[in-house]
């Protein structure tokens, strides 16, 4: 239960009388609740059982392409490396718009247990794949299960989150993805160390069965979330959950009163938008499941707020990929063997320890630091790492065929690669601290009628250019250098900043409503600025 609401100590004398009513005042309290609930911390780890199998399958490909060898028939090529492991963030592309749709018509809560049965038939297809074909299949069912997973668990977080912890807990899912990369290392690690040759690596990606299947039972007994029970007119039903998440005493009912009505009034604002939009329509249409996701598709597009919610949400989330982070993640162990490290595995342990404790400092900073001035401290600083990497690079001999890599790289120059290792870890905290988890509290960008279509289509963006990056990165090294391909990775950054600080607004402490209303006529940057001065 959360601890008692604060009144407000003073209200704007030039607001209007309607802004008097029980649900701006309620906003106002649910401001001022002290800390989540236990119910609340409850559903959050519970959801954030995905983030994990997430961190888990990123962190798991870096050791399996370094111990796979010659067991799926032949030695692995760099070909065959990038689509094992590109070939998950394509299907991910795939399914994370269709996850919108299934969302708004199934539940959130059914779309994470869907996710589940995925990865599980996932994890177990690659841990008895005999073959490439077979691997990349298993892969690529993983792929429909992250895909879906890390566009609805955010979703379902901020939609019962309240609106001072927002940030704080959708971070939190984060934390689990940097926990799940830290684990993967570890049982790589292990596996590699002291395992079978032949199956170790079967046991390091048929382990990240083991979460899901716990998620899958623990979902099964948590709530869905009060806007889409409100969305679908189970208003009682939404009501006994905000009864959770705020408190059932007497003194918290103006709260769950007022969220309830702004969740009503938001609902109903939307459905006479869609009759309105109905009747101008020369041609009408029975209403079927394809003339209400054409009407979605519409609505996101041709209204201007949402527009400008969507293409914030797709430039953070594809930014978070193009600014190359995944690429250190799935081939860490490949590049610290071609740097000469005896212990690959190892060292990239240290990477993924970096991310996970930057990420618990984002954690306890997101709500008071602001999302807005998180990305533009952090991103040039992402920036200068990568050039660093550049720097080191240059001053090393890497093997010209990645494909086949030397079991005797001596690490004759200590200088250069600890630099390089230095300047990862440098870039990886840097992005720990903002884009690692800024782009993921996308939804409360979004008003409620397009929130699962523009989450979905935003988390299409980062899969596909996850998809981009894991497919190219061994060819870039090898064809621009790695020096070159360091670069590259600076100047998108670079391009990256200058859009942040062109278009994407603070929105700390707002409610998703109050956020909806920013984007209205306008990016809501000077606005947001104002009142961070005032």
């Amino acid at each position: 239960m959360a601890d008692s609401a604060e009144e407000p100590l003073m209200r704007n004398e030039n607001v209007d009388d309607q802004n008097d009513d029980l649900t701006d005042v309620s906003l106002l309290l649910e401001k001022n609740l002290r800390q989540p609930g236990i119910f609340v911390w409850l559903l959050t780890f519970s959801a954030g059982i995905s983030g994990l199998l997430f961190g888990y399958d990123t962190g798991v490909i870096s050791a399996t392409l370094v111990s796979i060898k010659g067991s799926l028939g032949h030695p692995l090529s760099a070909f065959d490396k990038s689509i094992i492991t590109s070939i998950t963030a394509l299907f991910a592309l795939f399914i994370s718009p269709v996850s919108g749709m299934i969302a708004d018509n199934l539940g959130r809560k059914r779309v994470v247990l869907l996710a589940d049965i995925a990865f599980v038939a996932g994890a177990v297809l690659q841990a008895v794949s005999h073959s490439v074909l077979l691997m990349v299949i298993g892969r690529a069912i993983v792929g429909l299960a992250v895909g879906a997973g890390s566009f609805v668990v955010p979703l379902y977080i901020a939609e019962l989150a309240p609106a001072p912890f927002r940030g704080r807990l959708v971070t939190l899912n984060i934390l689990f993805v940097t926990a799940g990369q830290v684990v993967a290392y570890i049982i790589g690690w292990i596996f590699v160390q002291w395992g079978d040759e032949l199956t170790g690596w079967r046991w390091i990606v048929g382990l990240g069965a083991v979460p899901a299947l716990t998620q899958s039972v623990v979902m099964l007994f948590m709530p869905e979330t009060p806007r889409w029970l409100v969305m679908v007119g189970r208003r009682d039903e939404s009501r006994s959950v905000l009864n959770k998440v705020f408190g059932a005493g007497p003194e918290f009912q103006p709260v769950v009163d007022g969220v309830l009505k702004g969740i009503e009034a938001e609902v109903r604002e939307e459905e006479e938008a869609k009759r309105g939009r109905a009747r101008n329509q020369k041609k009408k249409v029975g209403e079927t499941w394809f003339s209400n996701a054409l009407d979605t598709w519409n609505e996101l597009l041709r209204i201007g707020g949402n527009r400008r919610a969507l293409t914030i949400a797709c430039l953070l989330q594809g930014l978070q990929q193009l600014c190359g982070f995944n690429s250190l993640m799935y081939f860490s162990a490949t590049i610290f063997m071609f740097l000469g490290f005896s212990d690959p595995t190892l060292t990239s342990l240290s990477v993924a320890l970096t991310n996970f404790f930057m990420t618990c400092v984002a954690l306890m900073i997101i709500d008071r630091a602001g999302r807005r001035r998180i990305l533009l401290w952090s991103v040039p600083v992402m920036a200068a790492a990568l050039l660093f990497c550049s720097m080191g690079f240059h001053f090393i001999d890497i093997p010209p065929d990645l494909a086949s890599i030397p079991e005797d790289i001596p690490l004759s120059s200590r200088t250069a690669p600890l630099f390089v290792l230095a300047s990862v870890m440098l870039y990886v905290a840097a992005y720990a601290l903002g884009l690692g988890n800024v782009p993921w509290m996308q939804s409360e960008l979004f008003p409620l009628s397009v929130r699962s279509l523009g989450s979905g289509i935003s988390t299409s963006t980062n899969w596909g250019a996850n998809f981009v990056i894991g497919l190219t990165f061994l060819p870039m090294m090898e064809w621009l250098t790695p020096t070159w391909t360091f670069i590259v990775y600076a100047l998108l950054c670079i391009v990256g900043w200058f859009c942040i600080w062109r278009i994407y607004p603070e929105t700390k402490g707002l409610s998703l409503e109050e956020i909806g209303s920013l984007l209205a006529d306008g990016w809501g940057v000077k606005e947001t600025q104002r009142r961070t001065e005032d």
